[in-house]
């Protein structure tokens, strides 16, 4: 097995001290940071999602994952920094203001960055207008929104509303979900996407990334 084929294996079942030892191995050897990052720690992350998706396994072993994936980013990311080596874009995270629940938003977080994204992570009990002035600041084209609790639900349509209002904010699209949130609730607040875990947000931000409709395009 080739070194970045044994980076994304070692990061799959979760080992970082050996996906740190391998990705030094790689860097040592010379291999582009590029490839280090789509061909090992992605590569390995991919398989952690689509097992996750598939119920072959749970949160404790993705939370394993991830802490192998930062073990390897760690090292490699000044050097993507110093060769500009492109993520594939920019998106806002965060917990709408009221609530401070964080378990979800997290683990969206952690599974976009498995996937080549920059993420943002603006924490929880999130204002609406951080949450604007953050999209305007890092010109991101994605913001995703977490609610856990029914009485801070409301405050994600503020948020879209903010947005599309704000021509700072120019063609930002949205994301919402949470426990209580529904696709339906999405599309009344006018959402682009609602996702209903880790897995589904990132293929909902990739196809609003690719330029395909959102809910509001489809109804």
């Amino acid at each position: 097995m080739e070194l970045l084929q044994l980076i994304a294996a070692e990061l799959e079942q979760g080992h970082a001290p050996q996906v740190a030892e391998l990705t030094a191995e790689a860097i040592a050897q010379d291999l582009a940071p590029g490839d280090i990052l789509q061909d090992g720690l992605i590569a390995g992350m991919d398989v952690v999602g689509e097992k996750f998706r598939s119920r072959l396994i749970f949160l404790p072993h993705v939370l394993l994952a991830a802490r192998a994936m930062h073990a390897g980013m760690d090292l490699l990311k000044p050097l993507l920094i110093r060769d500009a080596v492109p993520t594939l874009g920019k998106a806002i995270l965060g917990t709408v203001s009221g609530d401070q629940h964080d378990i979800g938003k997290n683990l969206v977080g952690i599974m976009l960055e498995g996937a080549g994204f920059e993420v943002i992570d603006l924490g929880t009990n999130v204002s609406p207008d951080a949450f604007l002035e953050a999209a305007c600041e890092h010109d991101a084209k994605v913001v995703g929104m977490s609610a856990l609790l029914t009485t801070t639900m409301p405050v994600m349509g503020q948020v879209i509303a903010l947005l599309k209002e704000n021509d700072r904010a120019g063609d930002v699209r949205t994301v919402v979900g949470g426990a209580p949130v529904t696709e339906d609730y999405a599309r009344e607040i006018g959402a682009d996407a609602y996702a209903f875990d880790g897995v589904s947000a990132v293929d909902r931000i990739r196809a609003l990334f690719a330029g395909e409709p959102g809910l509001q395009e489809e109804s």
